[in-house]
C-alpha cells in the first residue's frame, strides 16, 4: 500500500531541492562547454532565482514560522527547521556564486578585454567620464535620505539597490557669526537655526542614497568594452550629495521582502480590486533578506539590521558586488565576441502555419504537434491571428496565465471582438509576479470587447487552451490549440513547451465544457478525452499508475515515464514508490523539485531520475505510460505538485494520431539519451552523468539541428517550386523578343 511509505526519511525537504535544482544552474556558470557571456548570464538567472524564492517561498515559511506553526513537511521538518536549513544552505551557495563570480568569470571576461572595472582603477580619461556623468546625468535625479531625530528611517523598497552611508559635520564648514542680528519686534543677539543645527553636531549621522533603476547598473565607458557599477559610481561621488559633511564610509545593500500576494478569495466580484490593493500592500512587506557588502562598516550594518528588523541569520554578506542579477545585461552590452554566446538558429515555422495558407485546413486534415522553442511560436501567433480575421469564425475563448508586455495574441484578441466575434478570454490576475501586468491586459481586453473572466474562488487558472469555433461547409467545427506552457511570445523564444493543434470532436466538447465551468455554473459530470484538475489530473494519473501495478505484478513489462518541473506531491511520490516496489520500471524527467528518492532498498533500483539543465529552460511536462503493448502519452500544463493537482485549474490530454504519437515519443527518447546535460539522481543528490567513452549527446543541440534541417528543407523546397514555375512553356507570341544579348541570355539561365 502506498500510504506504508508516508515516513519522513523516504521525502526531501522541498526548500533544499529547490537549493540544489539552483546550484545546477550554478554549474552551468561554470561548464566550460558554454561560451563565456552565457556563463556569466547563468549566474546572474541563480541570483534572479533566489531574489524569487525569498520573495515567496521563505516569505511563506517566516509568516508559518512566526504563528508558531509546529505541523511537519512530508520530511518531518517544522517551518523554523526549514527557515533554519534554507538560510544556512544559501549561505553556501552564496559562497560559491561569488567565488565564481571573482575567480572564474572576471579574470576569463578579462582575457576577453571584457572589464568590470573599479572606479579608483579608471584612467584619467574614463575618471573624468564617470566625474561628468555624475555631475550631468545622476546627481539631479539622486535624493539623499537622513536618519536623524527629525525624519525617521525611509522604507526601502523591496529589490531596490541602496547606499548606506555614514558621515560626520565637517568642522571647516562650522561658521558662527558671534554678533548675528535677527530680524523681528526686538532686536537680539545670536545666531540663525541652521538645517541639522543640533547638539549632536560631533556624532556620527547615517543617510541612504538609492540607487535609480531608470539606469543601467553596468556604465560604458569610453573604449571597447569596459564597464562600471553605477552603485560604485556613486559611491566615488557621493560628497556632492552632502556638502558641509565629510564621508567616513559607504556600502552598498539591499533587501529582499515577503511578496506572496495573499487575497481573500471568498467572493471574487471585486477579485481585480483587490489583487490592486494587494499589488501596494505587499510592498511593504516584512524583510526575508539583507545583502550588504562584506566589507561594510559595522555601524552602518548594525544600524540596518536594527531598524529593518532582520534576524542575523538573513543577512548576507558578499565578497563583491551586491545583486549578480546585472550579468543577465552583460551580454546585451557587450560589443562583438559573437563567439562568446550562443549561435542563434531559427525556428522551424511549418509553412501549413504561415498566414499565405489556411490553418484551419491544416488542423482539419490532420493533428500537428509542436515543440517550442525549436518550432516556431508564431504558429500559435498565426492561429489566433487567422481566427481574428477569417469570416467564417464565430467566436474565440482563450486562457491567458502569463503574456509578454507587448503580446500580440492581446491585440488578435481585441482585433476579432471589434468584428464582432464573440471573445471571451479568462486572464489569471494572481499569477505571480505577472499580476500588474495581467490587471493591465485585462482592462485593455474588456475596452475592445472582450469577454473577461478573473478566475474562479480559491483557485488558480493555470491550463493553457485556444478553442475557435468556426463554420465550415459542413457545419460547425472546433478547433484548438494545447499547450503545456504560457502563451507569452517571448519566453516562448527559450522556454521548452509542447503543443497540440487539432479539431477532434470529443475534445472539443470537453474544451466547450471546461469554458463553461469557467465562465458561468457548469459542473460537466465527465471529459470524455481531457483531464482537468482539481482532482481530475490526479485521479488519472493514480489510476494509470494502478494499471502499471497490475501489469507488472501479472509478470508483464511494465513503464512509466514523466518529465515534470517539480515532483512534490507526497502521494504521488508515494504511489510511484508503490509501482517501483511492485516491478515497474520508472524513468523521470525533472527539471527542479525532486522531493523523491530513489535509493530506497524497496525500489529495487526501478526508479531513475534524470534533471536536464542547459541553454533552454525545460518547461514541457509528458507522461507516459507502456504496458501491454499498448503506449498511451500524455501532455499537461500541470506538475505533480499539490498546488497544480488541488488548487489550479490544469489540463492533461492524450496525443492520439500515430505520427504525432511517434514524435512525442520520440521527443522524451531523445531527452532521455542527452548526456552533456543531464545530472542523474543518486538517492537526494544529483551529480553530473558519467558517459564515460560514449559520444557527447545534447538533446537541445539535436533538436536546433532538426529545426535547421526542416529550415533547409523547405528552402530547397520552395526553390523547386518557384523554379518549375519560371519554365512555362510559350503559348503565343512575344514581339521584339530578342535573344542576341549574351548578358540577358546568361542572365535568364
Amino acid at each position: 500500500m502506498y500510504k506504508d511509505f508516508y515516513q519522513p526519511q523516504n521525502y526531501v525537504n522541498r526548500e533544499l531541492s529547490w537549493i540544489d535544482f539552483n546550484g545546477r544552474v550554478l554549474e552551468e556558470a561554470l561548464a566550460p562547454e558554454n561560451p563565456l557571456l552565457e556563463r556569466a548570464n547563468f549566474l546572474g538567472i541563480t541570483q534572479s532565482n533566489v531574489d524569487e524564492f525569498f520573495m515567496v517561498r521563505v516569505a511563506s515559511l517566516h509568516k508559518l514560522s512566526a504563528a508558531n506553526v509546529t505541523t511537519t513537511d512530508a520530511s518531518g521538518m517544522t517551518p523554523k527547521e526549514q527557515l533554519d536549513a534554507v538560510n544556512e544552505k544559501e549561505h553556501g551557495m552564496v559562497e560559491q556564486r561569488y567565488q565564481i563570480y571573482n575567480d572564474q568569470l572576471l579574470p576569463e571576461l578579462a582575457s576577453q578585454n571584457i572589464q568590470i572595472l573599479h572606479v579608483r582603477s579608471l584612467d584619467a580619461e574614463q575618471y573624468e567620464y564617470v566625474r561628468r556623468y555624475f555631475n550631468e546625468e545622476l546627481m539631479p535625479v539622486l535624493t539623499p535620505m537622513a536618519d536623524d531625530t527629525s525624519r525617521p528611517f525611509p522604507f526601502i523598497s523591496n529589490n531596490s539597490l541602496n547606499i548606506a552611508i555614514k558621515l560626520e559635520r565637517d568642522p571647516e564648514s562650522l561658521h558662527v557669526k558671534e554678533h548675528e542680528i535677527l530680524e523681528g519686534d526686538q532686536e537680539i543677539q545670536g545666531r540663525s537655526q541652521e538645517p541639522h543645527d543640533e547638539n549632536t553636531e560631533n556624532e556620527e549621522k547615517f543617510a541612504t542614497v538609492r540607487v535609480p533603476e531608470i539606469y543601467k547598473r553596468l556604465v560604458k565607458l569610453p573604449g571597447e568594452n569596459q564597464f562600471v557599477l553605477l552603485d560604485e559610481l556613486i559611491k566615488e561621488f557621493l560628497s556632492v550629495l552632502f556638502p558641509g559633511y565629510r564621508i567616513i564610509s559607504s556600502g552598498t545593500y539591499r533587501v529582499m521582502r515577503d511578496m506572496d500576494l495573499d487575497v481573500a478569495e471568498e467572493d471574487t466580484s471585486d477579485l481585480l480590486r483587490a489583487v490592486q490593493h494587494q499589488l501596494r500592500e505587499r510592498e511593504h512587506g516584512h524583510v526575508m533578506r539583507l545583502e550588504v557588502e562584506r566589507d561594510i562598516d559595522p555601524w552602518l550594518e548594525n544600524h540596518l539590521i536594527k531598524n529593518l528588523h532582520v534576524n542575523e541569520t538573513a543577512v548576507y554578506r558578499v565578497n563583491g558586488p551586491v545583486d549578480l542579477t546585472f550579468l543577465k545585461k552583460l551580454s546585451g552590452m557587450v560589443k562583438g565576441h559573437d563567439e562568446l554566446r550562443y549561435q542563434p538558429f531559427k525556428a522551424h515555422l511549418d509553412p501549413r502555419f504561415d498566414m499565405d495558407h489556411n490553418i484551419f485546413e491544416a488542423i482539419r486534415t490532420k493533428d500537428h504537434l509542436v515543440q517550442h522553442p525549436y518550432d516556431d511560436f508564431q504558429s500559435v501567433v498565426n492561429f489566433i491571428h487567422q481566427a481574428a480575421t477569417d469570416d467564417q469564425v464565430l467566436a474565440i475563448k482563450m486562457t491567458l496565465y502569463r503574456v509578454s508586455g507587448n503580446s500580440p495574441i492581446i491585440k488578435y484578441l481585441g482585433m476579432a471582438a471589434q468584428q464582432g466575434k464573440q471573445v471571451t478570454v479568462l486572464v489569471e490576475v494572481k499569477a505571480r509576479f505577472d499580476e500588474q501586468n495581467n490587471v493591465r491586459w485585462a482592462r485593455r481586453l474588456e475596452r475592445m470587447g472582450c469577454h473577461v473572466i478573473y478566475g474562479l474562488v480559491g483557485l488558480k487558472t493555470h491550463c493553457k487552451l485556444a478553442l475557435v469555433i468556426r463554420r465550415d461547409e459542413d457545419g460547425i467545427r472546433r478547433y484548438m490549440h494545447l499547450g503545456t506552457g504560457n502563451y507569452n511570445d517571448v519566453t516562448a523564444h527559450f522556454y521548452t513547451d509542447m503543443g497540440l493543434f487539432t479539431c477532434d470532436y470529443e475534445l472539443g466538447e470537453d474544451m466547450t465544457n471546461l469554458f463553461n465551468m469557467l465562465s458561468g455554473f457548469a459542473r460537466p459530470r465527465y471529459f470524455h478525452k481531457l483531464r482537468v484538475s482539481p482532482d481530475g489530473i490526479r485521479e488519472f494519473i493514480d489510476g494509470k499508475i494502478d494499471e502499471q501495478i497490475k501489469l507488472a505484478k501479472a509478470g508483464s513489462p511494465a513503464l512509466i515515464r514523466m518529465k515534470m518541473n517539480s515532483l512534490s506531491d507526497k502521494q504521488i511520490i508515494a504511489r510511484l514508490y508503490e509501482a517501483a516496489a511492485a516491478g515497474v520500471k520508472i524513468q523521470l524527467l525533472i527539471r527542479g523539485i525532486t522531493c523523491l528518492r530513489n535509493d530506497l532498498p524497496q525500489l529495487h533500483e526501478n526508479i531513475e531520475v534524470h534533471s536536464i539543465v542547459g541553454r533552454f529552460l525545460e518547461h514541457s511536462r509528458i507522461y507516459y505510460f507502456k504496458g501491454n503493448g499498448h503506449e498511451e502519452i500524455y501532455l499537461a500544463s500541470a506538475d505533480m505538485m499539490t498546488r497544480n493537482l488541488n488548487r489550479r485549474v490544469e489540463e492533461l490530454f492524450p496525443v492520439l494520431e500515430s505520427d504525432t504519437k511517434a514524435r512525442a515519443i520520440d521527443i522524451f527518447d531523445k531527452m532521455w539519451q542527452d548526456n552533456v546535460k543531464t545530472r542523474i539522481l543518486h538517492g537526494n543528490k544529483y551529480e553530473r552523468i558519467d558517459r564515460g567513452k560514449a559520444q557527447p549527446f545534447s538533446c537541445q543541440e539535436y533538436f536546433i539541428d532538426q529545426a535547421q534541417a526542416a529550415n533547409r528543407a523547405d528552402k530547397k523546397e520552395t526553390e523547386q517550386h518557384q523554379a518549375a514555375s519560371a519554365f512555362q512553356p510559350m503559348t503565343r507570341h512575344v514581339s521584339k523578343l530578342h535573344l542576341n544579348d549574351e548578358k540577358e541570355d546568361n542572365a535568364h539561365d
